[in-house]
């Protein structure tokens, strides 16, 4: 059993080493001209993205987290295949690691998925650190393209054991969208959390 457990990990390891990998190739050598003010949903590198993507440095990161779940229709019931979500979140400690490619800035510790027809996708990235000295909410943020609709940011993934997420913020989260704080799960040293998104419900409003 423990080697059957150790070859399962390995496979892991590698397949989550083989994604972070394609993300960071450049998949074409032309840019569009509005590639600098454009928003990163549209930077991903991979031809055909899938339901599943590892954020760079997962591997090295203390406290890995897994996401899952499933975007829904404006109806809340039908899984909406075909959507592009894309995420950008701080490092362990905070901070916004900021690269550069083709003279543009963008977020290191960033990932994309495109649903499938069971509207289902999965994220292994990492709880990020409470930016600006500890004083902000430990966030990720996402952001969604709809087909043949303009790309729009939705609410935050918040996390539940967030010593900032307190009072009349927790509050007002738990009343509105109570689906945007993460309840982490321990299994096997990974972090398991699910979020469920409805589209066209959770558009950001501040």
């Amino acid at each position: 059993m423990k080697y059957l457990t150790s070859i399962l990990s390995f496979s892991l390891i590698i397949l989550l080493s083989t994604s972070v990998k394609a993300q960071e190739e450049t998949s074409s050598n032309d840019i569009p001209k509005n590639y600098k003010k454009r928003s990163p949903i549209y930077d991903y590198s991979e031809k055909n993205l899938n339901n599943t993507d590892t954020i760079p440095d997962f591997l090295a990161q203390k406290n890995k987290l897994k996401i899952t779940g499933t975007i829904y229709e404006n109806d809340g019931v039908t899984p909406a295949k075909n959507i592009l979500l894309y995420i950008e979140q701080s490092d362990e400690e905070g901070n916004f690691e900021l690269k550069r490619h083709n003279k543009k800035r963008y977020v290191h510790h960033r990932g994309w998925v495109r649903t499938n027809n069971d509207g289902k996708y999965t994220l292994y990235t990492f709880v990020p650190g409470s930016y600006f000295y500890g004083k902000e909410l430990k966030q990720i943020y996402p952001v969604v393209k709809e087909p043949n609709k303009p790309e729009y940011k939705i609410e935050t993934f918040l996390f539940d054991d967030d010593p900032s997420l307190t009072g009349k913020c927790r509050t007002k989260v738990e009343e509105t969208n109570p689906q945007r704080i993460l309840k982490l799960d321990k299994t096997e040293g990974l972090w398991i959390a699910t979020r469920d998104i409805i589209l066209g419900k959770e558009i950001e409003s501040y």
